[in-house]
């Protein structure tokens, strides 16, 4: 029952995961690039590798957010959360759920799946696919 109902749903669902992890990662950079929003841990005027995740973090999750280059930016974005946990957080402990990694893990493996599985239908990735006619 659940999978007839949902089944129509897929594609789009697809699209909404690819825009609030790209919203969600635009945020991360921007704190990192203008401190905004504000946070506990400060922000703004990132240096060295921090400048080079926040600059990777507002711009891929841009991109994401409007469905542009979705698969390559996804799968390069998927490569930094992949380094944002090993270096910043598995050294503290084995176990994501002791050493507070969840959420790089968890963003690692959403942006490789969008890597594979595309933008879905409400991106400019579709939008362009879909004006491009026959190639002569």
């Amino acid at each position: 029952m659940t999978t007839f109902f949902l089944s129509p749903w897929s594609a789009r669902l697809l699209s909404v995961l690819r825009i609030v992890s790209g919203l969600l990662m635009l945020f991360h950079g921007s704190q990192k690039l203008f401190g905004w929003p504000p946070s506990d841990h400060g922000g703004g005027g990132a240096t060295g590798l921090m400048l080079v995740a926040g600059i990777l973090e507002f711009g891929g999750g841009l991109l994401l957010l409007i469905g542009l280059f979705t698969r390559p930016v996804a799968f390069i974005l998927s490569g930094l959360m992949a380094v944002a946990y090993f270096m910043a957080h598995a050294p503290q402990h084995a176990l994501p759920i002791i050493n507070q990694g969840e959420l790089a893990v968890l963003y690692c493996f959403v942006y490789l799946y969008l890597s594979a599985a595309g933008p879905g239908p409400w991106s400019l990735d579709a939008a362009r696919s879909r004006n491009a006619g026959p190639v002569a």
